[in-house]
């Protein structure tokens, strides 16, 4: 298997590490995303290069390990996750939780809400998000504020809306959202605290633009439930 250009532990890792889905994940359809896509290409061993693959690293592991005492990037003792100025969440918090449940918890009344956290598992939401995005949900960096121990800097992620979200249609188009964060490391540069400040609305908002089955078109009729036919089959 080829290594991973942008993720550093992906292929130096021990036999007994407990992964997610029996092995080590594999990230070529979004790191073709990403390459075709992203707006900022980093020199090599730039701090912006830097933070950026330490961020996939971190999310990799967070997706794929099943025990906190397997990952190497950060604190497990100290760390914790801030999103949106929320209570901040442990590591074991957040590993059970699953990033896309972290990062979308929501104060809205519930029947306003368009992804309810308390009705997914870890599983469940990594499979609504890899249905919705089937080449992925690619991230870069855009800019670096500071250097360690607080690192600052501002983020983009995007998609194409390709595969159903819940009971909404694809349309095909980029999803995309920017945001800033806050990284602080101790002396052998682990995570001991991430802050993610966004606006979850710039990516659920393009998801459910999408025609749902129960909602009436502009001509009173109800719109059909979506193909079930493979979206690689045309």
């Amino acid at each position: 298997m080829a290594k991973d250009r942008y993720r550093s532990f992906l292929h130096d890792e021990p036999e007994n590490i407990q992964w997610r889905h029996g092995g080590p994940p594999t990230y070529d359809a979004v790191n073709k995303l990403f390459e075709q896509g992203r707006t900022k290409e980093w020199p090599e061993g730039s701090l912006e290069e830097i933070v950026q693959n330490a961020i996939k690293s971190w999310e990799m592991e967070l997706s794929h390990k099943t025990r906190l005492q397997d990952f190497k990037t950060i604190n497990p003792e100290k760390f914790k996750l801030f999103v949106n100025g929320r209570e901040g969440l442990s590591g074991e918090e957040t590993l059970k939780l699953g990033s896309y449940n972290a990062l979308l918890q929501s104060s809205l009344p519930e029947d306003l809400k368009p992804y309810k956290v308390d009705e997914e598992t870890f599983e469940s939401s990594h499979e609504v998000f890899r249905s919705a995005f089937p080449r992925g949900f690619a991230w870069e960096v855009i800019k670096v504020y500071s250097g360690p121990p607080e690192i600052a800097f501002k983020f983009r992620h995007w998609g194409f809306f390709e595969g159903p979200y819940k009971e909404h249609a694809p349309t095909g188009k980029m999803v995309q959202f920017y945001g800033f964060g806050t990284v602080k490391v101790d002396d052998s540069l682990k995570v001991e605290e991430v802050e993610i400040y966004y606006d979850p609305a710039e990516m659920l908002g393009g998801l459910i633009s999408g025609k749902h089955p129960n909602h009436p078109m502009e001509d009173g009729t109800k719109s059909s439930p979506p193909s079930q036919e493979c979206p690689f089959s045309k």
